[in-house]
């Protein structure tokens, strides 16, 4: 299983704007640490081209963003100052993706320990999304001829708006996000399958929710690949969450994805996680990645 990590490139950030960030690292040292993988199957990836980020992305928001020309509101939906860094890393993480992706083709699943960059609009990012990672790997897959129909699974506990804009005429890339109702975003898209979760669900209305909302996916579409966005904020101690799914539960929601993945290959990216103590959310999304190393080498994935 290959791993990919973009967290080397790092940002000059001000400590306010530090702590969406500094769960990467600790995660990528937390999965060396416990020897999940063969060192050579941890790689940085490849910036995402201007090509492949053309596939979602305008030309003018494009420019904007790598010339550094962004208005002010822009870079303040975004969340971060602009930077060559954070061009660079935000580029990364999306070639992370398509190379997790493509990986994943061979070998059953993989992960990008960033990603789920879920807010980033056609032409515009935010909350703390530059591209959308997930919409630009599978169109570069399907423009490369590997896959023709892709399923995004959308657990962050924030609605994937960007992700349902962008592909709201595109029927060969289903949407489904399962997400807090009354949290970030507060204007919604619309997804091909949105599920809205009142504040403060907890396990066992999260998972059968969960049940049922992949049950619907699978019976309207056949994809060649799935890119699940395992988000850490459904956990109960999530600072911008609202719900309280513990973190059995949530490790409960992975197993029940990659089963209902049934064969099919899959791309993990992390997504949010935003816990009171980053230890937490470190826990959660190393959790997944286990889980998923687990079932790659039993072959159930």
């Amino acid at each position: 299983m290959y791993i990919y990590y973009s967290d080397t490139f790092v940002l000059p950030l001000p400590e306010n704007h530090r702590f969406p960030m500094e769960k990467y690292a600790r995660l990528r040292g937390r999965i060396t640490a416990a020897n999940l993988v063969p060192a050579e199957q941890m790689r940085v990836p490849d910036a995402a081209t201007d090509a492949q980020l053309l596939l979602a992305h305008t030309p003018d928001y494009l420019h904007a963003v790598t010339s550094g020309t962004l208005e002010r509101r822009a870079v303040r939906r975004i969340g971060f100052p602009w930077s060559n860094g954070l061009v660079e890393r935000s580029r990364r993480s999306v070639g992370a993706t398509i190379s997790a992706a493509r990986a994943s083709l061979t070998d059953g699943i993989s992960a990008n320990l960033a990603g789920g960059t879920h807010h980033a609009f056609a032409d515009k990012g935010g909350g703390f999304c530059v591209f959308n990672d997930a919409v630009v790997a599978i169109r570069t897959l399907q423009q490369q001829g590997h896959i023709q129909r892709a399923l995004i699974i959308d657990c962050d506990v924030h609605q994937g708006d960007g992700t349902a804009s962008i592909t709201q005429d595109d029927d060969t890339i289903f949407t489904f996000s399962m997400h807090g109702e009354n949290n970030y975003p507060f204007y919604k898209e619309t997804s091909d399958l949105d599920i809205p979760l009142p504040d403060g669900t907890s396990d066992d209305d999260y998972l059968a929710a969960l049940t049922d909302g992949l049950a619907e996916c699978f019976a309207r579409i056949t994809p060649d690949l799935v890119i699940y966005l395992a988000g850490a904020d459904p956990f109960e101690g999530d600072k911008l969450g609202r719900l309280s799914v513990s973190k059995s539960g949530l490790l409960q929601r992975d197993k029940l994805v990659f089963e209902a993945c049934d064969g099919i290959p899959i791309s993990i990216t992390m997504a949010g996680g935003y816990a009171r103590d980053v230890s937490d959310t470190v826990d959660i999304h190393f959790q997944t990645v286990e889980l998923a190393v687990e079932l790659n080498q039993t072959d159930q994935i």
